[in-house]
């Protein structure tokens, strides 16, 4: 869905699965020190919106994700993954409960397979998902945004900004009254810096939670049963995840970042060594230089010098070993 931002002045489009809004505006690291400082709003219009209606959205929607959400007050947020019945990550959504009906923003061009998968496990209960991406575009405002919003419009509050669920025919008008905008690079680049992973970027087929630092913020481990739970708790009791989330200090004097990807390996072995690891994201942060979210063995040692291709990099501990 491609968004009418992209008509603003320096817009260029983003691609892959982002593509369809603007990788930025024309100055990244300005987007960025703009962001940072709680100033603008990124365009995140093509994401997903899913919403769960009816007396039993949240009991229902307990049992089936991985965050405790059947006492969910209204206005708080959360986020919660779906698992495969082997524990793999399927599906991460971030949501909020407005009283009477539950919001959720997902990666784009997710929603049909996630629904599919809701409309599946129904059976009895008083509840109906619909997708709303039609309707409603995601928009962030940063922390520290003292920007007004409508009272009718649904935000989701968090440590790192509201996400609001804003009418897609209100997007052109919001972004005239809140400028400047910031593209998804700079958002990315937030990101990265925070250590917050991604569904698909710092995914793959055979992900669980523990690698990402995940449980906590997305998995609570004194709930009920859900798919995936075994693994969940298996995990938890061995301690052993087979690999773990770091982050990466690159080299500066390289040109070209290293993309999603680059195989990983320990800087004294060289770049014919084993590989131990990839690059999940990377990005050019305003203040940081070069940085990389990364998978690496859980075995790596902590203080050990990478290489990510070419590119020397320093890892910092994001989940423990």
């Amino acid at each position: 869905m491609k968004s009418p931002l992209l008509s603003l002045p320096g817009a260029v489009p983003a691609e892959g699965v982002d593509e369809g809004v603007a990788a930025h505006y024309g100055d990244l690291f300005r987007e960025q020190r703009a962001l940072a400082e709680g100033n603008g709003f990124v365009d995140l219009s093509h994401r997903g919106v899913i919403t769960v209606t009816g007396d039993d959205r949240l009991s229902w929607l307990h049992l089936l994700l991985t965050q405790h959400v059947s006492e969910l007050p209204p206005g708080e947020a959360t986020e919660a993954l779906i698992l495969s019945a082997h524990g793999h990550i399927e599906h991460a959504l971030y949501l909020v409960d407005d009283g009477t009906t539950v919001w959720a923003h997902v990666e784009p061009g997710t929603q049909q397979a996630l629904l599919a998968y809701l409309e599946s496990m129904k059976f009895f209960y008083r509840v109906e998902a619909a997708d709303r991406t039609d309707d409603f575009a995601v928009v962030h405002l940063p922390a520290g945004s003292i920007a007004e919003v409508a009272d009718d419009v649904v935000v989701r509050e968090t440590a790192y900004g509201r996400d609001l669920f804003l009418p897609r025919a209100d997007l052109e008008s919001f972004a005239a009254s809140h400028g400047p905008a910031a593209g998804l690079l700079a958002y990315e680049a937030l990101r990265v810096e925070q250590h917050r992973p991604r569904l698909g970027f710092e995914t793959d087929h055979r992900t669980i939670p523990h690698e990402l630092g995940w449980i906590g913020t997305a998995v609570h481990l004194q709930k009920g049963c859900y798919r995936g739970q075994e693994t969940v708790a298996r995990v938890q009791n061995l301690g052993k995840p087979p690999r773990r989330l770091v982050f990466l200090h690159l080299d500066g004097s390289d040109v070209h970042l290293p993309g999603a990807g680059t195989e990983i390996r320990l800087a004294d072995d060289g770049p014919d060594g084993r590989r131990i690891g990839f690059v999940t994201t990377s990005a050019r942060h305003h203040e940081l230089g070069p940085v990389a979210l990364a998978l690496v063995k859980r075995n790596v040692p902590v203080d050990a010098r990478l290489l990510a291709g070419e590119t020397a990099a320093a890892q910092e501990v994001v989940v423990e070993p």
